[in-house]
């Protein structure tokens, strides 16, 4: 668990976390199928990633699609799936050029064959990135990576805490942003989150700009990180 109880100095948040939420909404106000709503999604998703890089941002988790998803009607899921093989292919280019290290976080084993190409393609292509490491989560559940990964703990585990963070493998979240107007976590990253600041936008997914991604980082410059302890001004 981070130590510092300073308030951010003005460097950006090292692990920003989304929930990209709004899709369906944004294209059902347009009288639009929701299918429109993610492809308009997925070109809110590369400004982000720009201009995270830009700002400095070294880790950059998106979560586009729960385990639960799946219970959606299967023509919103088959287009789902296979705008995200179209993602990562035209995609990868893009990232690779930036120094991006594109990863996928999430079970794979339920995944479309095409889909699972492209990931394959996506993270080969991309694995010497250094600048940020862009991860996606698909087929993703906080709940269940929790369970794996205690599943897998031994009895005899002399620190249990870090050997559990270790098995779940994932980066602890300085912000984590959520657009859409829900006020909710939605089983993601529940783990990474656990001192994370977190801040909740009323635009829907689709119109997410850079004004926005800076609006949060601002608002997590703002507060002071205690992570427990005391505040630095107090006596």
């Amino acid at each position: 668990m981070p130590q510092s109880t300073a308030r951010s100095s003005g460097a950006p948040p090292r692990h920003v976390a989304i929930i990209l939420d709004g899709n369906g909404r944004w294209a059902e106000r347009r009288g639009l199928l929701r299918p429109a709503g993610h492809e308009a999604g997925a070109a809110a998703v590369r400004r982000t990633v720009e201009a995270a890089r830009e700002i400095g941002v070294r880790i950059l988790t998106l979560y586009a699609f729960s385990s639960d998803n799946w219970r959606r009607p299967s023509v919103e899921v088959g287009a789902l799936m296979s705008l995200l093989a179209r993602f990562l292919d035209g995609e990868r280019g893009r990232c690779r050029k930036h120094g991006i290290r594109l990863t996928l976080v999430g079970r794979r084993d339920r995944l479309p064959r095409r889909v699972l190409v492209a990931v394959d393609r996506a993270e080969r292509e991309t694995a010497a990135g250094r600048d940020m490491d862009l991860r996606l989560a698909v087929d993703y559940s906080a709940r269940a990576a929790i369970a794996r990964a205690a599943a897998r703990l031994g009895p005899d585990a002399s620190d249990p805490e870090a050997e559990l963070a270790r098995l779940i493998g994932g980066p602890d979240v300085d912000l984590l942003i959520r657009p859409g107007g829900e006020r909710r976590l939605s089983d993601f990253l529940l783990w990474e989150c656990a001192y994370a600041e977190l801040v909740f936008l009323p635009v829907l997914w689709p119109d997410f700009g850079r004004a926005h991604l800076e609006r949060a980082l601002a608002e997590y410059g703002a507060r002071e990180r205690r992570f427990g302890g005391l505040a630095s001004a107090a006596v």
